[in-house]
């Protein structure tokens, strides 16, 4: 159910369909996933249907997309859901939903990538091309994502101190250090760069050992790149981190490589919370969630040490 209180179904979703795009409305429908903000219904083989349905935010993120992803996605070199139609609120479902293109592969979050080599290649290569200046109209990251890390201190603070109380974390005085590090390191002084902004493992999707599209663009602002850059630890197998900067251009200097972790072990905390305790709107949590955070959580305090 949606705030709303309106229950997503394939009848709905085919009738908003055949009221504001009657042209797509005879293609087979199916649940593809229930993501954190939305909806994916796969709409005949190469496209999909994304409606919001757990978080009131999402009606924003899906303009965004929309509005944005066109024109970013010919330069990218991973397959990406580009938004095809626009579907507006309406007496049916009061909610912005959006047509996409079809993005096959697997979560990362069920099927990391093995490949070691091959995904760090990839993975340089994508942000490589995604981080170029972004225009001044270009939206602003939440969360304070895109900005310096002590802009999210105190939520760092709180997503620490909940997975130490729950015994979820094998050494916070490892954690809190790499976080403080961040914090001390000189802030971003080039352009703000085109970012993805949630990089986590539910966001891309795997083929083959390696990667091989990228989703969920909702959050997708400009700023400071080491929050993207901290995928390294967070979707990489162990040991592929240094092959992954010495890939990416340019490549990222000591304080930008410092803020990255920062975001990253930020990122690893809320992944075990909302993966093994269920918090942040989630009854039950994503247990897919854990396995992978805790896994960036072991290189990063390993690195550290």
């Amino acid at each position: 159910m949606t705030d709303t209180e309106i229950e997503i179904t394939a009848e709905l979703v085919r009738d908003l369909l055949r009221d504001q795009h009657p042209d797509l409305a005879d293609h087979s429908l199916r649940l593809g996933a229930r993501g954190w903000d939305n909806q994916l219904w796969r709409l005949g083989d190469d496209l999909a249907v994304r409606l919001p349905w757990a978080t009131r935010s999402a009606d924003a993120l899906l303009r965004k997309e929309y509005a944005w992803l066109p024109s970013l996605a010919p330069r990218l070199p991973l397959q990406v859901p580009v938004p095809q139609r626009l579907g507006e609120p309406s007496e049916r479902f009061p909610r912005p939903w959006i047509v996409t293109t079809w993005v096959p592969g697997a979560p990362a979050d069920r099927a990391p990538a093995t490949n070691s080599a091959e995904a760090a290649d990839t993975l340089a290569t994508f942000l490589t091309a995604l981080h170029r200046p972004s225009p001044d109209a270009a939206p602003a990251g939440s969360y304070g994502r895109g900005g310096p890390p002590a802009d999210r201190a105190e939520h760092f603070a709180e997503r620490l101190t909940s997975a130490t109380e729950l015994g979820l974390i094998p050494d916070p005085d490892a954690v809190r250090a790499i976080w403080e590090d961040a914090v001390a390191a000189p802030e971003w002084a080039g352009p703000a760069l085109w970012l993805h902004g949630d990089l986590h493992p539910a966001n891309i999707l795997t083929a083959d050992g390696t990667f091989c599209g990228v989703i969920d663009f909702g959050n997708l602002c400009a700023g400071d790149p080491a929050c993207d850059l901290a995928a390294a630890w967070v979707l990489l197998p162990d040991g592929a981190a240094d092959r992954f900067h010495d890939a990416y251009r340019p490549a990222p200097d000591a304080p930008t490589l410092r803020r990255a972790r920062g975001w990253a072990v930020q990122q690893a905390l809320g992944g075990i919370l909302i993966g093994e305790a269920g918090l942040h709107g989630r009854p039950g949590g994503k247990p897919t969630w854990g396995p992978p955070a805790h896994a960036a959580l072991r290189r990063l305090t390993a690195q550290a040490r």
